[in-house]
């Protein structure tokens, strides 16, 4: 047992609870107190290195410590903001203390359970580098949440002192000045609105931004379980050629069957291991920001792969979901230039609300409605020449109005209720399509009994 990360991690405690004073202005003797602290972890920290790492005395001080400062932060006021922070690297501290003496008092035990106690102390360094960013993160965002509050009072006191003016004003104004006032306020009414829904947008995005930034932060650890995995076989494997043929008869048959069992974990593990580097990779895939740029797709098997996306994500959200898919691809449409992330984003816009529609058309009728979504694709002549590819999107469900039929590609428009649509996916879904691919989404449907949205989209630019 050498030198721990204790006397490290003291010192980084200390100077984010002394940075939490500073920040916050807060006067309080602990800062004194910690500056003590600061330097103990650095006495400890020193005689770990000049050779009495190996010291229980030493190792135990470093634990004291770290054990210190958390229940400071626990117990004192002034230190509040700092218990997210105690939460994240409190499993290392407490993984390392509890490792640290068994492998004293219990020797044997250790040697035999050494991965598991290293997998945890891996795992805890995971959650410790998981939740520093979320915490880092949700600060960022609280703290923008705050400038955000206190702009909109400074905004509400300016209005309430316009307010006041122009209610002196009225008074002494005629009726048609009056009706200004009115329309003023209306107008102001739906600023709000449209204010309120971009905010969420900005959240949403946001959001996309933290889920990348966490898939690359599990890529790296990931990587080196999967290099070390293949390492470790190839190490075994060596040691097969080598000091395993030394061994006696009667040992080597044991030895032998060990040195599988390892060799097929370490498989299982290299195996899943590349697993979720694929979901990571697929993460940061879906959460990039769109390039811009044409590349060859196949049209059908992007239709396919957001189908069951759309339908496995809401199964995730509710259990008691069911609807029917049917597919009818064809298979002479070869690759076609397009934006595929861009054209996977509209797919699954038109899929979800396909699937919200037949599960709100079942919560009506109930038993003996069987709910359908078709999704099929076909290569096309178009009239002024040249081929096209068209997609169809089509479902038994709620279908549209016929009177809100002209107002589904408008931005902010949407017939769900409050909370459950933004209704910006049609209007971008409309851009995408006959702006970016200089194509055309229209949409067939009969109320109460279905809606198809067909997309067509030219391989060759017009």
């Amino acid at each position: 047992m050498s030198i721990g990360l204790e006397p490290f991690i003291a010192i980084f405690l200390v100077s984010q609870l002394r940075r939490t004073l500073k920040s916050e202005g807060i006067s309080s003797p602990w800062s004194q107190y910690l500056v003590y602290a600061f330097y103990a972890a650095v006495a400890i920290m020193c005689l770990g290195f000049s050779g009495f790492g190996h010291s229980i005395f030493i190792m135990l001080l470093g634990h004291f410590l770290v054990f210190a400062l958390a229940a400071i932060v626990f117990t004192r006021e002034e230190f509040k903001s700092n218990r997210p922070l105690i939460t994240s690297v409190m499993p290392y501290v407490v993984i390392t203390f509890v490792s640290d003496i068994i492998e004293k008092l219990l020797v044997n035990f250790y040697n035999d359970y050494n991965e598991f106690f290293e997998s945890a102390k891996w795992f805890a360094i995971l959650w410790f580098a998981a939740m520093w960013f979320i915490n880092r993160r949700q600060g960022k965002a609280l703290e923008l949440e705050r400038k955000r509050r206190r702009d909109e009072e400074e905004q509400n006191r300016m209005m309430a002192a316009m307010k006041v003016n122009l209610e002196s004003e009225v008074r002494q104004r005629t009726a048609e000045l009056t009706q200004q006032k009115e329309e003023l306020q209306q107008a102001l009414t739906e600023l709000k609105s449209t204010q309120a829904q971009l905010v969420q947008q900005e959240k949403m995005a946001s959001l996309g931004e933290l889920t990348a930034g966490i898939a690359h932060e599990i890529q790296n650890p990931l990587n080196f379980v999967n290099n070390f995995s293949e390492v470790s076989i190839e190490l075994l494997d060596e040691l097969k050629e080598g000091v395993f043929k030394n061994l006696p008869e009667e040992d080597r048959e044991e030895a032998d069957e060990i040195m599988n069992d390892i060799t097929q974990n370490l498989a299982k593990i290299n195996q899943h291991g590349k697993r979720a580097d694929a979901i990571v990779k697929g993460m940061l895939q879906h959460s990039r920001a769109t390039t811009s740029k044409k590349e060859p797709t196949d049209i059908n098997a992007l239709a396919d792969e957001y189908l069951r996306l759309s339908y496995h994500g809401l199964r995730a959200k509710d259990k008691s979901f069911n609807a029917g898919m049917k597919t009818s691809f064809d298979p002479n449409i070869g690759p076609i230039d397009a934006m595929a992330q861009d054209l996977g984003r509209v797919l699954l816009n038109l899929y979800n609300n396909s699937f919200y529609s037949v599960a709100e058309k079942k919560k009506l009728i109930g038993d003996g409605y069987e709910p359908t979504v078709n999704v099929s694709t076909k290569l096309i002549k178009l009239a002024t020449g040249g081929n096209a590819v068209e997609i169809t999107v089509a479902d038994n469900g709620m279908g549209i109005p016929q009177k809100v039929l002209d107002k589904i590609y408008q931005p902010f428009f949407t017939t769900k209720p409050t909370g459950l649509g933004t209704g910006l996916g049609l209007s971008m879904s409309y851009d995408i399509i006959t702006k970016a691919h200089n194509g055309e989404l229209k949409v067939e449907t009969q109320e109460g009994e279905y809606a198809r949205f067909i997309i067509t989209i030219p391989t060759v630019a017009n």
